[in-house]
């Protein structure tokens, strides 16, 4: 005679059902890994802005510095980066893209960097939360600026 089945043989053979397709669909390549959890968590992070002569051998230009507005910055979408100039000759470079959901941040507005999605906006300066949903600060991008002309480094 057979037992009728219980809640937790249910669940548990479920489980275990849903999971076994999914078993060796990982990838080995750390650096590809897009898991929330594989980024470094940090409060401020660190944007490397290299002024370097002008005859230095930068990647390909995203502005002109006079295309920063001083307190505000501009979005590439096609880059995925955003440039902001906190101060006067300071400028910064974090991801276009939301630590929230991954949505493409659309403005810099009033010192902060606006994702359209959700709602959450991160500080100019450092890229940091200012209002969320999002938990974790845009993360840096690094920079060169080479006379009047900013590049990626």
């Amino acid at each position: 005679m057979t037992q009728p089945a219980t809640r937790r043989t249910v669940l548990a053979t479920g489980a275990a059902a849903l999971a076994a397709p999914c078993v060796g669909c990982g990838s080995d390549d750390k650096s590809s890994s897009t898991s929330p959890s594989s980024a470094p968590e940090s409060s401020a992070p660190e944007t490397s802005v290299s002024p370097s002569p002008a005859s230095g051998s930068g990647g390909k230009e995203l502005a002109k510095t006079s295309d920063i507005p001083e307190g505000g910055g501009k979005v590439f979408k096609d880059r995925k980066i955003v440039v902001t100039q906190p101060k006067k000759g300071d400028f910064k470079a974090f991801s276009a893209v939301c630590t929230h959901q991954g949505c493409t941040v659309n403005q810099v507005a009033d010192g902060t960097i606006d994702c359209p999605c959700h709602g959450s906006r991160f500080h100019i300066a450092d890229g940091s939360v200012a209002h969320g949903p999002a938990a974790r600060p845009l993360p840096a991008e690094t920079i060169e600026v080479q006379g009047n002309s900013i590049r990626l480094a």
